[in-house]
C-alpha cells in the first residue's frame, strides 16, 4: 500500500519466488495438471472435487449489490440456481440481466441470462422461480440450500428459518447483527444438521492461503510481531456508495430522460445495450411500489431534523444501526478475518487465534447527521504471539504479542485496502486482493530472491538463487482475469460439502470460525461507542463459545424466540 509500482514490481517478483519454492509441488503439478485438463484452481488447490455430480438446487435471498456479485460468481456445475426471492424490482432486474450501471459492475454481476445462456427473462423464468417474501421461497421443496444476501439484521432470522426448513445455509458476512444471534444460528446448524457458512471470502483466496504458508510453515519473514491493514475510500456527501439514490429523486427522474434520449439516438449497434440501461433504470424507480413496512423497515426522525421513510431504511440499511453494522462489520470484519488469519499461521496447528484486547475510537466528521455510522473508525488489537501461552494455556510471557492496527475512513482513497505483515526478518504486503508483495528486513527497493538454506528450507536471500517465478507465470499469464477473490470457491467448497457429507468435510469458514470474526468486529463497535467507559476491551473466551450463553451485549441466546417463528 502506497507504494511506487517499481516497489511493486519488486515485492511482486519476490512473492513469486517465494510461491516457487514454498508450493513447488503444487505449482509444478496440481496447477499445471488443472490448466491442462480445464479443471478450475480452486478445486485442485483447496482439495474439492471437481464437481458434485449432481448439482445443488439453490435459491438466492436477496439479490442486491452482494446478492448479484454471488449469482456472477458461483459455478453451475456446482449448483443450480432455481429460485431468488426479492421485495425490490430493482434487484430482480439485475439479478437476470446483471448491473448495466458500468462495464465494471456487468463484470462483477452478469446476471442470470448471461451465466445460464438464456436469450430472455421470460426463458428464464421458466426455469428460475421469483418469490417476494422469502418464506415462500423456503417452502419450496425443490430448494436444498440458499445463498443469504439479506441486510445484516435479517441474517439470522432468514437463516434459523431457512436450516428449520431443511436448508444447508450460506450467508453472507457478518455472521449475524449481535453474537447471541450467531450463536443461535450455530446451535441450530448443529441441531438440524444442517450446513451453515459465512461469506468470509479470503478463506478461499489463493493468494492468501500462499501468503499464510509462506508466514506460517515457511517463515520466511521471521517472527511476525505487528500488521497494519486499513480500508480508505473517497466516499464523500453526495457521492456515497452506501447512500444510493432513492427511486423517487429528481435525480434519477431526469437520468431516465437523458438515457432514452441517448438510447433514441444511438448506433445500431448501441441500441441494446441503452435499453437494457433504460429498462434497469425504470425497473429501480419501480422500488416506489415497494411496502417496506410490511416488511419490517421503520420510519425515523434523524437528527438533522429530518425523516427517514422506511422504504430509505431498506434501500440504505448499512446506514444505520438498527439494520447494519457499520465500517467494523462490512469492512473491517475481512481484514480482521485476514489478520486472524496471519497471526494463526504463526501458531500452527489450523486453529483460529482469538485477540486479547481491542482499543478503538470512531467519529463522522465528512458526512452530515443523516446517518448514524461513523464515517471513519481506528482500531488497535493485541493477539498473542507464539510463545505468550505455555502449554497449560496460562500466561507464560505477557510481551508476547503482536498488533493489529486497524483504519477505515471515508473522504480519501488514498492506498486503498490490504495488509502489511511485518516480521523480524521481511515485510509481507497484500493489496486490494489482487497483489501480494515480499521485501527483505524493511528494505522495500531491494531486489532479494528466494533461495534455499544450508537444511534445504527456503529462504531469502539478497543475491540472485536462480530459483524462478517462471511456474506461477506461466499459471496466471496470458488471463486478462484478476486473481479469484474467493467468492466462487466458497460456493464450490459450500455446495461440495452439501454432496459429500462427513465430518471432515465443512467449509472453511465455520460457524465456530465466523462467530469469532462477528465477536471481533461487533465488540469493536462497543469500544467505538463507548469510548470513556471502554476504552480497553478484554475479549472474554466465552464470547467466542457457540455453546456458552455469555455475550459481549449480555443478552443470551433464545433459539426459541418468537423472532424464528413468526
Amino acid at each position: 500500500m502506497n507504494l511506487t509500482e517499481e516497489q511493486k514490481a519488486i515485492g511482486k517478483a519476490n512473492f513469486t519466488d517465494a510461491v516457487s519454492v514454498t508450493r513447488r509441488d503444487f505449482l509444478t503439478g496440481t496447477v499445471a495438471a488443472g490448466i491442462a485438463s480445464g479443471v478450475g484452481l480452486g478445486s485442485l488447490y483447496f482439495g474439492y472435487g471437481a464437481s458434485v455430480g449432481d448439482p445443488v438446487r439453490i435459491g438466492v435471498i436477496g439479490t442486491g449489490d452482494e446478492g448479484s456479485v454471488l449469482l456472477g460468481a458461483h459455478t453451475p456445475e456446482y449448483m443450480q440456481v432455481k429460485a431468488i426471492a426479492d421485495i425490490r424490482p430493482y434487484n430482480i432486474f439485475r439479478a437476470f440481466h446483471g448491473d448495466m450501471s458500468s462495464p465494471n459492475a456487468y463484470r462483477a454481476r452478469p446476471g442470470l441470462l448471461q451465466k445460464y445462456g438464456w436469450a430472455t427473462e421470460d426463458e428464464a423464468r421458466k426455469n428460475v422461480k421469483v418469490y417476494g417474501a422469502y418464506e415462500d421461497l423456503l417452502a419450496d421443496e425443490e430448494i436444498e440450500a440458499v445463498v443469504i444476501a439479506l441486510p445484516l439484521h435479517l441474517h439470522s432470522v432468514a437463516a434459523v428459518k431457512a436450516m428449520r426448513a431443511g436448508k444447508h445455509v450460506l450467508t453472507e458476512k457478518l455472521m449475524g447483527h449481535s453474537i447471541h444471534e450467531c450463536k443461535e444460528m450455530g446451535r441450530v446448524a448443529a441441531e438440524t444438521d444442517r450446513l451453515l457458512a459465512t461469506g468470509h471470502q479470503r478463506h478461499y483466496s489463493v493468494l492468501y492461503d500462499d501468503a499464510v504458508y509462506t508466514l506460517g510453515k515457511a517463515k520466511l519473514i521471521g517472527d511476525v510481531h505487528s500488521i497494519r491493514a486499513q480500508w480508505h475510500r473517497g466516499n464523500l456527501p453526495g457521492k456515497d456508495s452506501w447512500q444510493p439514490p432513492l427511486p423517487g429523486d429528481e435525480a434519477l427522474a431526469k437520468k431516465l430522460v437523458s438515457w432514452k434520449r441517448a438510447r433514441d439516438n444511438a448506433k445500431p449497434s448501441e441500441i441494446e445495450s441503452w435499453e437494457k440501461k433504460v429498462a434497469q433504470l425504470e425497473a429501480q424507480m419501480l422500488d416506489t411500489e415497494v411496502d417496506a413496512a410490511g416488511y419490517g423497515y421503520q420510519e425515523m426522525m434523524l437528527a438533522d431534523g429530518t425523516v427517514r421513510s422506511p422504504l430509505e431504511e431498506l434501500i440504505r440499511w448499512r446506514l444505520w444501526n438498527r439494520t447494519g453494522g457499520g465500517l467494523m462489520a462490512e469492512l473491517g470484519s475481512h481484514q480482521l478475518d485476514a489478520s486472524g488469519i496471519f497471526v494463526s499461521a504463526m501458531h500452527g496447528g489450523g486453529k483460529k487465534v482469538k485477540p486479547l484486547t481491542v482499543m478503538a475510537m470512531g467519529n463522522r466528521s465528512i458526512f452530515p447527521a443523516d446517518r448514524e455510522v461513523d464515517d471513519h473508525v481506528y482500531c488497535m488489537y493485541e493477539y498473542p504471539a507464539p510463545g505468550y501461552f505455555d502449554e497449560s494455556g496460562e500466561v507464560a510471557d505477557p510481551n508476547k504479542k503482536i498488533v493489529v492496527t486497524y483504519s477505515s475512513i471515508n473522504g480519501n482513497g488514498f492506498g486503498g485496502y490490504g495488509e502489511v505483515v511485518m516480521g523480524t526478518q521481511g515485510t509481507l504486503i497484500l493489496e486490494q486482493e489482487q497483489d501480494v508483495m515480499l521485501y527483505k528486513d524493511s528494505a522495500r527497493d531491494t531486489r532479494v530472491t528466494v533461495g534455499k538454506a544450508k537444511d534445504g528450507a527456503p529462504t531469502l536471500d539478497t543475491t540472485e538463487s536462480g530459483g524462478g517465478g517462471g511456474v506461477v507465470a506461466a499459471a496466471t499469464e496470458g488471463s486478462a482475469a484478476p486473481p479469484s477473490r474467493g467468492y466462487t470457491e466458497e460456493m464450490e467448497h459450500w455446495a461440495w460439502c452439501i454432496r459429500n457429507p462427513a465430518p471432515e468435510n465443512q467449509p472453511r469458514c465455520k460457524p465456530s470460525v465466523a462467530l469469532a470474526d462477528a465477536v471481533i468486529a461487533l465488540v469493536s463497535n462497543q469500544a467505538i461507542a463507548n469510548p470513556t467507559t471502554a476504552p480497553r476491551i478484554e475479549f472474554q473466551e466465552s464470547w467466542f463459545d457457540i455453546d456458552s450463553d455469555e455475550t459481549p451485549e449480555g443478552i443470551a441466546p433464545d433459539t426459541g424466540s418468537d423472532r424464528y417463528t413468526a
